[in-house]
């Protein structure tokens, strides 16, 4: 890696670790949301409230996870690969750092679709069944946004979208246990 600012030697390592100690501290920020939102919830709710932060926290390490062993290897070889004979890669050090900081990003916000599906469906804002009639427009909104939110190249786009659609489906699954099932029934 190379560094072609003058102070980015500096300001980005400084960088990294902001953003990294932002990354650890996600469920104490989370817990801190919580402690807030708690006292101005029904007792049955609160039960239903604390499953969905704790998931929202694995589900967004494990985005990230599945962007750094899957997704990585795949898009940085398929990168280097693809540069033109006698090309000479050197990556600045912070335009590494960015990329590698919003694919983060992307997936661990993709993997929080199953956290917003059920919220969806037990506000009411819809249902699980208007959500499966409209299955053909998610699978192209999850590609649109693969591609917008991956570097431009299929695969790394289709890594996107396709565990969106999977989590998604997850997320019609756990709406039984989130909607009331009067809202499940009546729908069918």
């Amino acid at each position: 890696m190379i560094a072609t600012g003058v102070a980015t030697p500096f300001l980005t390592p400084i960088k990294l670790t902001i953003v990294l100690s932002i990354f650890i501290a996600i469920p104490a920020i989370l817990y801190q949301v919580w402690a807030f939102i708690a006292p101005g919830l029904y007792k049955h709710e609160r039960k239903l409230i604390a499953p969905l932060v704790i998931s929202s926290a694995f589900l967004f390490y494990l985005g990230m996870a599945f962007a750094y062993f899957i997704v990585f290897p795949i898009v940085f070889s398929f990168f280097t690969n693809t540069a033109p004979e006698g090309v000479m890669i050197a990556t600045d050090i912070n335009n590494y750092l960015d990329f590698v900081l919003k694919l983060f990003f992307a997936f661990g916000l993709a993997f929080e679709i199953p956290i917003a599906t059920v919220l969806l469906c037990w506000t009411g804002a819809t249902t699980p069944q208007k959500l499966k009639k409209q299955r053909p427009y998610i699978i192209v909104i999850a590609f649109v946004i693969g591609m917008l939110l991956t570097p431009p190249d299929i695969i790394s786009q289709t890594l996107l979208a396709v565990p969106m659609l999977l989590l998604f489906e997850m997320g019609l699954l756990c709406t039984r246990f989130y909607v009331p099932k009067e809202t499940l029934t009546e729908n069918s």
